[in-house]
């Protein structure tokens, strides 16, 4: 019997994807090069064959940028060839210049049947371009057009596709530190609904052939053909793909009155929504379906900001939606509630960008503030945490331990190192990092993809919070009571960064003049570390920073004589920062930080140290080690790295060499490694933190912690014995009085060893010593989890 085909229309309805990119200001950080510069920007399907990219759709500049005409060159524009947008080019002519853009791109993509909406994500991309700035006119313009300096990737996951309003920073790269303020704005709207054929095969003799008139292409028909042959099923497939389209409509429509409500009540400004009720009344079909459920929306209160029915959580809708009800509707009926969310949605985008259109900064504001606060629950995917006791009092052998049990008759409270701090925490990181392997992340936020690109490649961060012990004192008793609890942020209970620093601020209006010393190490450069600043800018853009060059080149000598040069670099800026702050206005406090990498920690311990800086040293506030040889190489275990050491101390004669491995002087007691432990640098700061890693070959591990080691704890030697005396010194610095507050954080860095292959660096452990300064990552991760204690 020959086979034969029914023919039926059904109406088929498509949506479309609407990303709106707003470029508020373009502030150079870190550009190496002066020129002409530009943003362009594409938008694409993830993983599509046809590598469909999103059309701009509407480009509205909202108000003309405040830049000399000289510094302007053409206007923005769309190249046809890959659906991209440029921006005017713009020149960058010194550092921290602001380029305000005050722009709307929206992108409209089209949803075809490749994508599926539950797992196709966007790829939002930028990319910087740079032309010399001795170039102009049209040869500038050709320039511009070949010339992409960097690339910075963002992934909108399916989730975020239904509906986002999110603050988006772009930083390009390292060699590129500029921060773009981005907002990105997404939903679903409706496109236009056609009729399509769909085919049931038969090969019963009674069947016959039935063309509807409103059938298109036998082309189209085939194409039915091989979805039903797939094993979808004809009209129930395309049912199921409608209702998914009305339900992701109805979600996106909530999501995006949710939106509009918290925004409008966050920057305190009145939305009119009125005529959305006229448009709400014509979804009868909707309503009784929802009504039926015992699901109600009230848009009486929409805009008011009143608690609405059903719109709590954005996906609250679903939760009471009979899906069974939507398949029973007719096709016409889906139609009709597939129609009356789309009005519904596109009435309110308009009314969305409209109001981002008068609100764009304080807008733009609020999304960068929720996106701060997001930032530590975002990047806990490659954080680890725990509380540890400050140890009351290290020991090393059990003799030492048995003499004070008739002293103290506490042994709880003497320090009992673990088996191999050093394999433990690579260990634990190690282990961490293939848990992250099978970790599947479905969420609502935008993925920056130099973090979230390659999930195993990224820095895992062990963040240790040291609980914050007084110093010891005769009372056994005194002592627990005042021992320290630390909250969810990091910070002891009851200090909070409204009370960090008002001991000192004498006026409501007086000025805080916070200054940032950065320090390098060992034959370094004083931009080492200028990753690290970049990040402290971002956090805090009023800081003022100084970069020490007073050791550059100097770093073979004596370290008395590199700390007191930096002491007075220091001192010459503090007061040239103090008396300009001074003319403009009131002087309340000053808040001084520094950070050092590898020997710039004992740089920096020595300034303090010296006497010129004691009127200054009531201000010290947060200190970041990284790296630190805080305890020299006495008890160093890389054999490599300590026959580069003996040469430098036997043919070059370098000084600070012989101070880090304490052959300066014949008495250790002497040495100006033991010295320096025993005078009160650390006890100053109200912030410290101990960046170390167990990949890190150049500085001993329990160095950079400020921690005993095996060997040091099995040493009864008197040189075992006087470098437990200098470790306590250490903590009992750090400990804080009964009317003191300190944060102390030991951070543990495990870079992705596979990134640096095999050679003599990774070998000597030289790679992850400069992977802090090649790498920001680490430095994101903790820094932004912990943002107070950089303000």
């Amino acid at each position: 019997m020959p086979r034969t085909v029914k023919v039926k229309s059904v109406a088929t309805l498509e949506t479309v994807q609407e990303i709106g990119v707003y470029i508020h200001r373009f502030h150079n950080l870190d550009l190496f090069k002066q020129g002409w510069y530009r943003i362009k920007i594409t938008v694409r399907w993830e993983d599509s064959e046809s590598l469909s990219f999103g059309i701009p759709a509407s480009v509205v500049q909202y108000e003309a940028p405040d830049l000399d005409p000289s510094s302007v060159y053409g206007v923005w524009r769309i190249d046809d060839t890959d659906n991209s947008f440029s921006t005017q080019s713009f020149r960058i002519k010194y550092a921290r210049q602001d380029v305000h853009l005050y722009m709307m791109i929206v992108f409209n993509l089209s949803r075809s049947e490749f994508v599926d909406l539950a797992t196709t994500a966007v790829i939002l991309k930028f990319e910087l371009i740079y032309a010399p700035a001795t170039e102009d006119g049209v040869n500038m313009q050709a320039s511009l057009d070949d010339s992409s300096a960097a690339i910075h990737e963002f992934r909108i996951p399916p989730k975020a596709l239904i509906g986002l309003h999110s603050y988006c920073p772009v930083h390009f790269d390292a060699l590129h530190a500029v921060l773009v303020d981005v907002s990105v704005h997404v939903t679903l709207l409706k496109a236009v609904s056609y009729s399509s054929a769909l085919k049931f095969l038969s090969n019963s003799a009674n069947s016959e052939v039935i063309i509807d008139k409103s059938s298109v292409s036998k082309k189209n028909i085939d194409k039915s053909c091989d979805t039903l042959n797939q094993g979808f099923g004809g009209v129930a497939f395309l049912d199921t793909g409608n209702v998914s389209l009305v339900k992701a409509l109805l979600t996106s429509r909530d999501i995006l009155v949710e939106e509009l409500q918290k925004i409008s009540k966050a920057i305190n400004e009145a939305l009119d929504i009125s005529e959305f009720v006229s448009i709400m009344s014509n979804m009868k079909l909707l309503n009784s379906v929802l009504q039926v459920n015992q699901f109600a929306i009230d848009v009486e209160v929409v805009g008011q900001g009143k608690p609405q029915n059903g719109l709590k959580g954005g996906n609250e809708a679903l939760d009471f939606l009979d899906v069974e009800k939507l398949h029973s509707l007719s096709q016409n009926e889906l139609l009709e509630c597939f129609h009356s969310l789309g009005d519904q949605l596109i009435y309110l985008w308009k009314i969305f960008l409209k109001f981002h259109r008068d609100n764009k900064s304080r807008i733009l504001g609020f999304l960068r503030d929720a996106w701060v606060k997001d930032r530590k629950a975002e990047w806990s995917i490659w954080m680890l945490y725990s509380k540890v006791e400050m140890p009351h009092h290290y020991i090393n052998s059990k003799s030492e331990e048995s003499s004070h049990r008739g002293v103290h008759r506490r042994v709880s409270s003497l320090w009992k190192l673990p088996d191999d701090p050093l394999q433990t925490a690579a260990t634990r990181a190690e282990l961490h990092r293939r848990s992250i392997e099978q970790m599947r992340i479905n969420n609502r936020s935008v993925q920056d993809m130099q973090i979230f690109g390659d999930l195993l490649h990224t820095p895992i961060v062990i963040v240790e919070h040291v609980m914050n012990v007084p110093r010891r004192c005769p009372s056994a008793n005194s002592l627990l009571r005042h021992i320290g609890s630390i909250d969810s942020d990091g910070l002891p209970i009851g200090l909070s960064s409204d009370t960090i620093g008002k001991k000192f601020a004498t006026q409501s209006n007086a000025r805080v003049l916070k200054i940032v010393v950065f320090v390098h190490g060992f034959q370094g450069h004083h931009l080492d570390l200028r990753l690290v600043r970049n990040q402290w800018l971002l956090i805090d853009p009023k800081v003022e920073f100084l970069m020490s060059e007073a050791n550059e080149d100097k770093t073979f000598g004596d370290f008395r004589e590199m700390g007191h040069r930096l002491a007075k670099e220091v001192i010459a800026f503090l007061k040239s920062k103090m008396d300009k702050a001074s003319r403009y206005g009131s002087l309340g406090d000053i808040r001084l930080s520094f950070v050092g990498h590898s020997i710039g920690n004992l740089i920096i311990r020595t300034a303090i140290a010296d006497s010129i800086m004691e009127p200054f040293l009531c201000h010290l506030h947060t200190y970041v080690s990284v790296s630190g040889p805080h305890l020299g190489y006495l008890y160093s275990s890389n054999s490599l790295f300590n026959s580069g050491l003996w040469f430098l101390k036997k043919l070059k004669g370098t000084q600070c060499i012989h101070q880090l491995t304490f052959t300066d002087d014949p008495d250790f007691q002497n040495t100006f490694l033991y010295k320096l432990c025993k005078q009160k640098t650390l006890e100053h700061f109200r912030n410290i933190i101990l960046l170390s890693s167990p990949q890190d070959g150049y500085v001993p591990y329990h160095s950079a912690r400020i921690e005993s080691c095996q060997a040091a704890s099995r040493d009864t030697s008197k040189k075992g014995k006087l470098f437990l005396e200098m470790l306590n010194a250490c903590l009992d610095q750090i400990r804080a009085n009964s009317m003191q507050h300190r944060v102390f954080m030991r951070c543990d860095v495990n870079f992705d060893a596979s990134t640096q292959g095999k050679n003599l660096d990774s070998i000597i452990g030289r790679a992850a010593h400069i992977e802090f300064l090649d790498s920001d990552i680490f430095a994101r991760f903790i820094m932004w989890s912990f943002p107070d204690l950089f303000r």
